[in-house]
């Protein structure tokens, strides 16, 4: 497995005492990152109202090396435990970002969720980075048996 160094920059509102992301298991494609409230909000945690989304603060920033990036995925036991989903998933957090990674939670459910102070909320996959160069064309494109049908054009079985 190879690795490549990310490194973190803790911000004014990050607990220290929480763990930076990290992999719970040695085969772990997804490291997990937490919630790190404000001070004044970390009692009551953060409130997702039913239909709401928000942007759940890490205190965290990053230095990703070029060409990598860092994809924000929801966690599978929290979208199947409760109503809340990453909703851009996978987001990205591009190389030459520098600000607070923060997460993007919605509520699909029909009941407020508090999210708590220090909960994991999302792991994160670093990735190689390969950026297309796109041409334009006069020229007919190549054909394929599918063409242009979309959209379950390949049938549901």
């Amino acid at each position: 497995m190879s690795k490549v160094d990310i490194r973190i920059k803790c911000l004014d509102h990050y607990d220290h005492e929480l763990p930076l992301p990290r992999y719970e298991t040695e085969g772990a494609a997804g490291a997990d990152i937490r919630a790190s409230l404000e001070q004044e909000s970390r009692d009551q945690g953060l409130i997702i109202e039913p239909g709401a989304r928000v942007l759940v603060p890490t205190g965290l920033a990053m230095e990703i090396p070029l060409g990598y990036e860092v994809q924000v995925r929801p966690r599978s036991g929290l979208s199947l435990k409760t109503s809340l989903l990453v909703v851009n998933a996978p987001g990205t957090i591009d190389s030459d970002y520098r600000g607070e990674v923060k997460v993007i939670l919605g509520n699909f459910g029909t009941e407020r969720f508090v999210v708590s102070h220090g909960e994991r909320i999302a792991q994160l996959v670093v990735a190689p980075v390969t950026q297309g160069h796109f041409l334009s064309t006069e020229d007919e494109l190549s054909s394929t048996e599918r063409g242009a049908g979309g959209f379950g054009s390949t049938g549901t079985k």
